[in-house]
């Protein structure tokens, strides 16, 4: 989730003119970034074998 200082932040470093398409993508990102910092915090995340075997099981073929 984003707070409303952040979103405050990016819609100031944003030129004068802009899409609401930038401003969306902006945000999406913002958003994913903070998750996988809160998931990382949380020691929610992958050893590098596992994310191996992850890549491994969705580019595989039976």
């Amino acid at each position: 989730m984003i707070t409303r200082t952040k979103l405050k932040e990016q819609i100031d470093s944003f030129p004068e003119q802009f899409s609401i398409d930038e401003l969306i993508e902006r945000l999406i990102l913002i958003e994913k970034i903070e998750k996988g910092k809160i998931q990382s915090e949380n020691n929610e995340i992958l050893t590098d074998n596992e994310l191996d075997k992850e890549i491994h099981k969705c580019v595989s073929f039976p």
